[in-house]
């Protein structure tokens, strides 16, 4: 399967080089035959361009070639490989060939140039109808020179002003991404601020609460204090209102029976069984 596919790229590299060389040699051929006589202002291509074209081709061969000597060792027989070296060997040959070719006709395009240039200065400077309409003819390209010419200034023109605006687009462009770049980062902190202000609610509200539930203590808390201010007092009074009756009693039992309410009121005295011998006829005397 693989030889297949080497076998196949080997026949397509081979008609690609069959291409390439006819369109390179008819490009040479081109430049050989550029400027002969008066056929000059038939030619569709310039010689730079031919040139251009004949190189090109000329790369495409050597790429080719190259091609062909990768695939040479992967090639499945060796009379496939023998085959293969031949074609190298004359492709190499013809691309030195053409290279030569290529050199010799640009030298002889130069020359039909030359040859050319020298026929159309005999013709402008000879007399007759014939010169007279080159000369009409040569006008009528200057002429038209000079339009293409001021055509390209104005185009030139053109593209620098549209340089001017694609800079000045960029510019704008720059301008609008900063703009951007500070919306985002004014966004940004926006959202911070967003986040601390909720924050900051949130702590208002958590205070708030905090500072009713503070007050609502303080006012339970006065009121049982008051309650019990309100008990102790009332007891008080109880007990002094008590004091009172007491003391009144004991005021009240001692003026009607001093002794017996003595005795009641305090613990009973006992007193000792002494005799006392008191004269009591014995005058007093008076120490004074």
């Amino acid at each position: 399967m693989a030889t297949d596919i080497v076998v196949e790229e080997f026949n397509k590299t081979k008609k690609d080089w069959d291409e390439a060389y006819l369109q390179t040699l008819a490009h040479i051929q081109a430049i050989e035959q550029y400027g002969k006589s008066r056929s000059n202002a038939g030619n569709k291509e310039s010689l730079p361009r031919l040139n251009g074209l004949a190189q090109d081709g000329l790369a495409m061969l050597s790429a080719a070639q190259f091609n062909l000597d990768l695939l040479v060792p992967q090639l499945p027989t060796d009379d496939h490989i023998q085959n293969a070296q031949l074609t190298l060997q004359s492709w190499n040959k013809q691309i030195q060939s053409l290279r030569s070719s290529l050199r010799n006709a640009n030298l002889q395009a130069k020359a039909n140039m030359r040859k050319a240039a020298q026929e159309e200065r005999e013709l402008l400077l000879g007399g007759g109808e014939e010169s007279t309409a080159r000369r009409r003819n040569l006008q009528t390209k200057a002429g038209m020179t000079s339009a293409a010419e001021s055509i390209t200034e104005s185009l030139r023109r053109t593209r620098q002003l549209m340089v001017q605006e694609v800079e000045r687009s960029g510019s704008t462009l720059m301008a609008f991404e900063e703009s951007t770049g500070v919306l985002k980062k004014a966004e940004s902190e926006y959202k911070g601020h967003v986040s601390l202000l909720t924050r900051t609610r949130n702590l208002l509200s958590t205070m708030k609460r905090q500072d009713v539930l503070d007050r609502i203590i303080l006012t339970v808390g006065f009121l049982l204090f008051s309650l019990a201010v309100l008990y102790v007092v009332s007891k008080r009074i109880g007990i002094l209102k008590l004091q009172r009756k007491v003391v009144g009693a004991i005021k009240a039992g001692m003026a009607g029976d001093p002794i017996n309410n003595v005795i009641q009121v305090n613990e009973p005295v006992v007193v000792p069984n002494v005799d006392f011998d008191l004269n009591l006829e014995q005058p007093m005397h008076d120490e004074l």
